[in-house]
Formats: C-alpha cells, sequence, structure tokens
C-alpha cells in the first residue's frame, strides 16, 4: 500500500506488529485480572505487577530500539564517508587538470 510519494517499510510494519501485539497483551491480561476470582487487594496487587513487568518490558524494547538505530546510524556514517573519499580519489585526477589550465 502506498501514502503519497512513500511506501512503508518492512520494519516500520514489523514495528507496527509489535505495538498490537504488546497492546494485545496487556488488554488480555487486564480483562483476565478483571474477570478472576480474587479479592479487591489480590486483584490491585497484581495489577501492579503486571503493570511493573509491562513497564520492564517496554524499557528493553526501547533500550533494544535505541541500539539498533545506533548502529544504523554508525553503518550510515561509515558508508557515507566511504562514500566521500572514494567520490574524492576519482574526482582528484580532474581537478588536477582543471587546475593546470
Amino acid at each position: 500500500m502506498r501514502f503519497g510519494k512513500y511506501e512503508p517499510s518492512e520494519s516500520s510494519s514489523v514495528g507496527n506488529a509489535i505495538t498490537f501485539l504488546m497492546i494485545g497483551m496487556g488488554a488480555g491480561a487486564l480483562l483476565a485480572l478483571l474477570f478472576a476470582p480474587k479479592s479487591g487487594k489480590q486483584l490491585r496487587k497484581d495489577i501492579r505487577r503486571k503493570y511493573e513487568d509491562a513497564g520492564g518490558a517496554v524499557r528493553e524494547f526501547a533500550e533494544e530500539a535505541q541500539e539498533r538505530v545506533e548502529e544504523a546510524i554508525d553503518r550510515g556514517t561509515e558508508w557515507v564517508e566511504e562514500a566521500e573519499q572514494g567520490a574524492r580519489k576519482k574526482v582528484a585526477p580532474l581537478a588536477r587538470a582543471l587546475r593546470r589550465e
């Protein structure tokens, strides 16, 4: 599916799938806790524990995503530097020839 000039990448599709999976898991866990035959105190304790677990999972996901973005930036920087060096080597003879004229 196209949106204007841009097409969604496969990585954005994966990110969307993971996001909806996490939302669905959270909603399912909350419903399971609400319909479980437990006292109010025990239910609140379970909800708090699940909330903390979900927060930990989100933090881990964010840290992993940040690492991947940093790696991609490093690879892109290296690629640009290599391309720049290659271009300078190819242009150097032409620059010398123009200076002689």
